[in-house]
């Protein structure tokens, strides 16, 4: 099976061949992976358990990080008197929060498509069964179309913050929810490839500034963002609103700005809201408490000059 390179490769096998996305995934598991289709859906099935188990645990369980800066931010919103956007708007930030804090409590989670980003798809899918009334067999085929989307993300652009800053990581999280979600309510190959293009727009440019180098402010609070432009994003393909940019010159963007980016903007810790009076003075309590400075042993020295 050939391996697509960009979003019009893989919209035109799929129409070629008269499958839809998900299907094409699976052939590409099959085929590239040796793997089952049982076994395909058995390992999604599972994936999808972790993350329904993240948002559980964020949740209900106390999720406080080790440095101190956050605190149980997903409970906070879900227990709130307010409801500005409506319940589900609220649902979906609660849970995106609660999920990415799993990870920043060292807990269990699904990288989607990194860790930095975990809170995302598991807030949109999961919001996506209850409240859109979609069967839980078919989530397992929209992470198929959301692995797909990261991917072609992947090959021309990068998913790291290391590599593209937070646009990557946010970023190709709301693509992979806005096109994944965009598919399972009955959208258009075409109406995908928008979702994907208009959710990478609104994320275009972002850094990726991790106070104190920990993966916890502001990512956390970009999850619950992230989410939110992702169902933003499948709303509108789904209306018809076009990306007007096809979505792979718009990966293509991606990429080039990612290129360009100061390094002190790619997960260094450097710039940005970490390099703020603040942001410094966090990395300074939680490196001093946490990172012990040790003496090396004398004989450790005199073997590395050894012959």
């Amino acid at each position: 099976m050939k391996v697509f390179e960009r979003f019009s490769e893989w919209f035109a096998y799929c129409a070629e061949e008269g499958i839809d996305l998900a299907e094409s995934m699976v052939r590409y598991e099959m085929e590239l992976k040796g793997r089952s289709r049982e076994e395909i859906y058995a390992r999604l099935e599972r994936a999808f358990q972790v993350m329904e188990e993240a948002v559980r645990t964020g949740l209900e369980q106390d999720m406080r990080s080790r440095s101190g800066m956050l605190d149980n931010w997903g409970k906070r919103v879900a227990r709130s008197p307010f409801s500005l956007l409506g319940p589900r708007v609220k649902t979906l930030i609660a849970r995106a929060l609660a999920a990415k804090e799993v990870n920043a409590c060292m807990g269990r989670i699904v990288a989607a498509p990194t860790a930095g980003s975990s809170g995302i798809l598991p807030a949109m899918l999961t919001v996506a069964m209850e409240e859109l009334a979609i069967p839980r067999p078919r989530i397992c085929d929209g992470l198929l179309v959301a692995a797909g989307i990261a991917l072609l993300i992947e090959r021309r652009a990068g998913i790291a913050g290391a590599v593209s800053g937070c646009q990557a990581e946010t970023g190709t999280a709301a693509a992979m929810g806005a096109g994944a979600l965009t598919y399972l309510l009955g959208g258009s190959h075409e109406q995908v490839g928008n979702a994907v293009a208009i959710a990478l727009q609104c994320l275009l440019g972002l850094v990726c500034d991790p106070v104190a180098g920990l993966v916890e402010v502001p990512c956390v609070v970009r999850n619950a963002s992230g989410a939110l432009v992702g169902f933003a994003a499948a709303e509108m393909a789904l209306a018809g609103v076009p990306s007007v940019i096809p979505v792979d010159e718009v990966v293509e963007a991606l990429g080039e700005i990612g290129r360009s980016m100061d390094p002190r903007y790619k997960e260094t810790a450097m710039g940005g809201l970490a390099a703020t009076p603040t942001g410094k003075a966090i990395a300074e309590r939680v490196l001093l408490r946490d990172i012990p400075v040790l003496d090396a042993p004398a004989e450790a020295s005199d073997t590395q000059n050894a012959p």
